[in-house]
């Protein structure tokens, strides 16, 4: 079981792979990269008091996964987004990888998003505001993109108080 000691940190390298795809005949992995993610986030956010998804790669498994808690689980297999809204939202975003560190960037206010849940199954969602711009910071990491790389400027970075 991973812990909070294997969350990747900003300057590993691996952070900045693009992940390959979930393969069906790995869903029987997937279940123990979810504990694994599951495990990490909790301790995460019993330390720092946030943290609402976490992707794959920052746990060094080089997969398209994200695993979201805020009201219910949800596992995202190889998300796709899509039908990206011209509104954008432009917010202070924080990452588990840099715990203290906040970085300006803008997001599309709404989303779709194509992915496969733990079951196999197709699902789409459409998501808008903060779920927006949470899955496309997740969804980021799966490309290797950090928060940090879509700074609006160079003024967009202040320390956690």
């Amino acid at each position: 079981m991973k812990t909070l000691s294997d969350l990747l940190l900003l300057g590993d390298s691996r952070l900045y792979e693009v992940c390959k795809p979930v393969m069906r005949e790995e869903l029987g992995l997937v279940k123990g990269w979810v504990a694994d993610l599951h495990a990490v986030m909790e301790e995460f956010r019993a330390k720092q008091h946030f943290g609402r998804a976490i992707a794959a790669p920052q746990l060094g498994i080089m997969r398209r996964l994200v695993y979201m808690n805020i009201d219910r689980p949800v596992v995202f297999i190889n998300p796709e987004l899509k039908d990206l809204s011209e509104e954008i939202l432009e917010l202070w975003d924080d990452c588990m990888s840099f715990p203290n560190l906040l970085v300006r960037v803008r997001r599309h206010q709404r989303i779709t998003v194509s992915f496969l849940d733990d079951h196999w199954e197709p699902r789409e969602w459409v998501l808008s505001g903060d779920l927006s711009e949470l899955l496309q910071h997740e969804c980021d990491h799966l490309d290797g993109v950090l928060c940090t790389m879509r700074a609006i400027d160079e003024q967009s970075f202040k320390w956690r108080k």
